[in-house]
């Protein structure tokens, strides 16, 4: 008896122990209560309790703020620490929308690991510090982002014209006065969302003409140009926009559907900031296992974190793949009621207007240029076809308008080249216009060389023609026209949009800088061709590859 007292008075005694241990715990020592403790109002301590934002229309009940105090509602003018630190502006307050909105996270925990996110099993984790931005995507969609050239092009002007001596751009710039004066010109780290008269520049000339011109000087057309392109992309997210741009530049939505408009061969990415990490292979993914990591190193080297990737390697600096990671991450477009929608969104969602802008620069970066080059030049990937140096002279000079037209819109049938214009996700015809227009200017504005000939005039031997092209031709344009290293010569686009003098002067004077000998000229493992057996070649892949 007196044994069993004893261990149940042990047994209480511990109890009451691990009680008493388990409220000083979550009473006293909880890191939220002892960062409040060590913060002061402007009324002296701060009284200590839980702190959230609850924002009912969103379904978001935040606690985040327990923590970081000075960006609760009403919580101004605290020391103490960095806890204490206002929440940066940006452009709306915050308590409107909460915490895990913008930053990811578990809103309704208050221990640091599971708020942020960083336990096993929770699908949203925070967004890492140095990609804070990242998160603007998940209400906004930035709409008529450049080429990061263009964008480049912009803030070098920007700068060059000495703008910054009035104009604050993203923490650079305005004038300060030893008086306590400050910059003359507004802050334009927002001109895209708050706007900017379109005529400045001419405003600028009549307030202050004679000042102006002995400052600064005149300034050109294609400065102007270059600024408008600038202004229009600055929306407060500095970062994030160049990221966009340089994924506009890089072609990635040849391979990729983003909000559904792109090709088909890659994941949509539509999302891709959303992954549930739980779901992700980390196996090939050294240092910290996040969607962060795991992007960086993808963009290093595809086929290192994903065996068997299709997608090349692209020679990215790590400046440029943070860029990535960041537009990646922004990609979230989280389902909020549309009252909640800003008006970017609304445009592209409801209203169909394109996240790229759509000069042809722009769009041939993005939905061209992985394939055929930045410049035109073609690319050569391990496995793959070589894809074709659009920006040939030779090509150039001989291809019509429609044949470069009509490729664009319909693509290549049993090539990788996608019908553009037909296409779910596809181009406009508009922007179809412009990208087939765009490529003269890869080669240096080269227009077609007058053709006084009809567009069909060959008239020569089929069957000399099979003959010739089973010997000399076959071995790479495939022994039915359907290609192989060479174009697919019986592809009913190309033969229905070339001309005979396009097809004869291929063959005869071939494409300088590929693999493409011209056959008017005899080489030392075969003889040069006649202009009749050049003219028999034409005739048998007009019939006898299904031409017209």
């Amino acid at each position: 008896m007196q044994k069993n007292k004893l261990l149940l008075l042990v047994a209480s005694l511990l109890t009451l122990g691990f009680l008493v241990v388990a409220a000083a715990q979550e009473n006293v020592f909880r890191e939220w209560r002892q960062i409040q403790r060590g913060l002061r109002s402007a009324d002296g301590p701060l009284d200590v309790r839980l702190r959230q934002i609850v924002v009912p229309q969103l379904r978001v009940a935040d606690r985040c703020v327990s923590c970081h105090v000075g960006m609760a509602p009403g919580e101004t003018g605290l020391t103490g620490g960095k806890m204490a630190a206002a929440h940066p502006k940006v452009g709306h307050e915050p308590a409107d929308f909460g915490c895990i909105v913008c930053h990811g996270g578990q809103g309704r925990a208050t221990d640091k690991a599971d708020a942020h996110g960083d336990v096993h099993f929770w699908p949203e984790p925070m967004v890492p510090r140095r990609y804070a931005d990242a998160g603007c995507g998940s209400c906004h969609t930035h709409l008529a982002v450049p080429s990061l050239a263009a964008l480049r092009g912009g803030r070098a002007a920007f700068e060059r014209l000495d703008c910054l001596a009035c104009h604050k751009l993203e923490g650079r710039g305005g004038t300060l006065r030893p008086a306590g004066g400050g910059m003359e010109g507004p802050d334009l780290s927002r001109a895209g969302l708050s706007g900017f008269a379109a005529d400045w520049y001419a405003k600028h000339l009549t307030k202050d003409g004679a000042v102006w011109k002995q400052s600064f000087g005149a300034i050109p057309a294609a400065d102007l140009a270059a600024l408008d392109v600038l202004l229009r992309s600055r929306v407060g997210a500095p970062g994030l926009v160049e990221g966009k741009a340089l994924f506009h530049s890089l072609g990635c939505r040849g391979c990729h559907k983003v909000a559904g408009v792109g090709g088909d061969d890659g994941p949509d990415l539509t999302r891709e900031g959303a992954k549930d990490p739980g779901r992700i292979d980390f196996t090939h993914v050294p240092g910290r296992k996040d969607l962060a990591g795991w992007l960086g190193e993808h963009f290093r080297s595809p086929a290192a974190i994903v065996p068997g990737s299709a997608m090349p390697m692209l020679g990215l600096s790590e400046e440029e793949i943070g860029h990535l990671v960041r537009y990646m991450l922004s990609l979230r477009h989280s389902p909020f009621p549309e009252a909640y929608w800003p008006k970017d969104r609304i445009r592209a969602e409801r209203f169909g207007e394109r996240e790229f802008a759509t000069d042809g620069a722009t769009l041939y970066g993005s939905f061209c240029s992985a394939c055929h080059g930045a410049e035109g030049q073609g690319m050569r990937y391990p496995g793959l076809p070589a894809f074709p140096a659009i920006a040939n002279r030779d090509f150039l000079e001989l291809a019509p308008d429609a044949l470069i037209l009509e490729t664009v819109r319909k693509g290549r049938s049993g090539r990788r080249m996608p019908a553009w214009g037909l296409k779910d996700g596809g181009l406009r015809p508009a922007e179809v216009l412009a990208v087939a227009a765009y490529v003269r200017t890869l080669g240096g504005n080269v227009a077609q060389a007058p053709d006084p000939k009809p567009a069909r005039w060959a008239q020569g031997n089929a069957a000399t023609g099979t003959r010739l092209y089973a010997a000399y031709c076959a071995s790479c344009h495939g022994p039915n026209g359907e290609g192989k290293e060479g174009t697919a010569l019986a592809n009913p686009v190309l033969l229905e949009n070339a001309t005979d003098t396009y097809l004869f002067e291929t063959i005869r004077r071939g494409r300088r800088g590929t693999t493409m000998e011209g056959f008017g000229l005899p080489s030392t493992v075969r003889p040069s061709l006649s202009d009749q057996e050049i003219e028999d070649l034409v005739t048998f892949l007009r019939k006898g590859k299904g031409g017209a």
